[in-house]
């Protein structure tokens, strides 16, 4: 007796009507589209990605360099895949990072709005007794406000004296210069009162950019700045700014991590391929996301002390240790140096230069 045979509706291919799925795609022989069948496959797969996240997300915690240790032997069905946990956890960190960024970018733009009222005020005012005596303790609050922001940077610059290794005569003319606040957010390197003046008879932005400084020969970088300088200016809004470059980190993420991956293969040459390094770096980032993503949530819930937090985000420095020393196999007093050679590098050269381009970004394109 001849045996029946389906044909898949997925590929196309016969097989025998015994089979209860097609041997060539592993789709469903007979499947009559119910609410069941339309449900049971996202359902399935959401618990399969739970089951293996919860496997992983202890072990991300509490055993440093575990899963990355795990992964590389050959253990890559039994835990959430490296890149896939990243993704994961970071779209739960930048979905609370975003209400964090409404509130900085709503408040910067009402401070800014604040400043500029002050000063729209006192022009308003027609009384000259009245105005001058506003002028002068505004004039004496500026001075106060200089005093104080002179010593935070004497102060800095002292701090970090074995970075820039200035003499004490370069950072006292560093600090007494008198047009030191010179590139303030607030203030503006050319004619207020002309530019204002051009603005309500309706200018060109041409024109305006000439009464800003602008040479005609300027380049398409420097017309840019200028075009941007002056969107500002007629905005006097900063929060723009600001939330473009919160919305160019999630982009630049993916540029840093492999960086971080380099500087490991970097100091642990021998060790593997640079794919190893960058399963540790996933899973360290994975962490450092986790670990941002309870302080945020914590702290909508209880309001905590600085202090905490900065000592939790430090507490991360020797998860990195233990995961270097767990994964790589060395010795404490050299996994301790890398450990520290390899935060600092990226600290303090790569991280900076990154916000430094973001932040360039944001203001030629917000």
């Amino acid at each position: 007796m001849k045996k029946q045979k389906e044909t898949c509706k997925n590929c196309e291919k016969q097989f025998k009507d015994s089979f209860k799925f097609c041997p060539h795609c592993g789709q469903q022989a007979k499947d009559e589209l119910t609410v069941k069948v339309l449900f049971y496959n996202t359902i399935s797969n959401y618990f399969s990605f739970d089951a293996r996240f919860f496997k992983s997300f202890i072990p991300l915690l509490i055993k440093p360099g575990y899963l990355a240790s795990k992964f590389i032997e050959g253990k890559r069905l039994l835990y959430l895949h490296p890149a896939q946990m990243y993704l994961f956890i970071a779209v739960v960190f930048f979905f609370l990072f975003s209400f964090i960024q409404r509130s900085q970018v709503q408040t910067l733009d009402e401070k800014l709005a604040q400043t500029l009222k002050k000063e729209t005020v006192v022009d308003t005012i027609t009384d000259k007794g009245v105005k001058d005596s506003i002028n002068a303790a505004q004039l004496i609050q500026k001075k106060e406000d200089d005093s104080i922001a002179r010593a935070e940077i004497r102060k800095a610059l002292e701090d970090n004296k074995f970075i820039h290794g200035l003499s004490e005569e370069q950072m006292d003319s560093l600090v007494n210069a008198e047009d030191f606040r010179k590139n303030d957010m607030t203030s503006f390197d050319f004619n207020t009162k002309s530019v204002d003046s051009l603005i309500d008879l309706g200018a060109s932005d041409d024109r305006l950019y000439k009464e800003m400084g602008m040479d005609e020969d300027a380049g398409l970088i420097k017309r840019q700045l200028y075009k941007q300088s002056l969107k500002f200016y007629k905005s006097r809004k900063g929060g723009s700014i600001l939330q473009t470059f919160y919305d160019t980190i999630p982009i630049a993420m993916f540029f840093l991590l492999p960086i971080f991956a380099f500087l490991l293969k970097l100091f642990y040459r021998k060790s593997g391929l640079y794919a190893h390094h960058l399963v540790f770096s996933f899973y360290y980032f994975s962490f450092l996301f986790t670990v941002f993503s309870l302080i945020i949530g914590i702290n909508f819930i209880v309001d905590i002390h600085d202090s905490i937090d900065w000592l939790v985000a430090f507490s991360t420095f020797f998860y990195l240790f233990l995961a270097l020393r767990r994964f790589y196999q060395q010795g404490k007093f050299k996994t301790f140096i890398k450990a520290s050679v390899v935060s600092f590098l990226f600290l303090l050269f790569v991280a900076p230069l990154t916000a430094f381009i973001l932040g360039m970004f944001a203001f030629l394109f917000y």
